[in-house]
């Protein structure tokens, strides 16, 4: 009888140990996946501010792709994480304005590409705000972003570097979660 119980008990051990491993397998192989997912094919990133009101709110959370432009290039108006060009350290969001080659001059809170009579349609922002801000002649591989809250926005019209390199960006923005869900435009 004392061996069948040795044996009860062994095989007992057995079972916690193989359920012990299986779990820390799956720990294992679910901190690698969120490392690799969060160094080569996302960026998380919370907003602090209200720089991108009214479509991007204080404290959510949003996703950007990294792989977005590997196979094509930034466009003009595209909502992006990138670091921020005084402080690499930090990461900001914004809305591409200004592309490459490009003079941007603000009059009257409209914005105008290469002096066009025409200013660009961003009817995403909160509120136009009255300014002459430029011109702004964007360098070669370089935008010129600015939030969608024109009034409430620390973009490339008050930074030391203006201007964002290409390498600067991490990725588009794909989707905000948190306290709002839905795709960005």
């Amino acid at each position: 009888m004392y061996n069948l119980h040795r044996i009860g008990v062994n095989v007992v051990k057995s079972v916690i140990i193989e359920e012990a491993l299986s779990w820390a397998t799956l720990i294992v192989f679910t901190v690698t996946l969120a490392v690799i997912l969060n160094q080569f094919i996302i960026v998380n990133a919370s907003i602090p501010t209200g720089s991108m009101e009214s479509g991007i709110m204080p404290n959510d959370r949003i996703v950007a792709f990294r792989l977005s432009y590997l196979f094509s290039d930034p466009a003009r108006f595209d909502i992006v994480i990138f670091r921020y060009p005084d402080d690499e350290s930090r990461l900001y969001v914004k809305r591409i304005i200004g592309m490459p080659g490009e003079t941007v001059t603000i009059r009257d809170g409209l914005v105008f590409i290469n002096d066009d009579p025409v200013p660009l349609r961003d009817d995403f922002i909160k509120e136009a705000v009255s300014c002459y801000c430029g011109p702004f002649i964007v360098p070669e591989d370089s935008f010129f972003m600015l939030g969608d809250n024109r009034g409430n926005s620390d973009d490339s019209r008050a930074w030391q570097n203006p201007f964002v390199h290409r390498d600067g960006i991490l990725g588009r923005a794909i989707f905000k979660y948190y306290r709002g869900f839905g795709m960005l435009r």
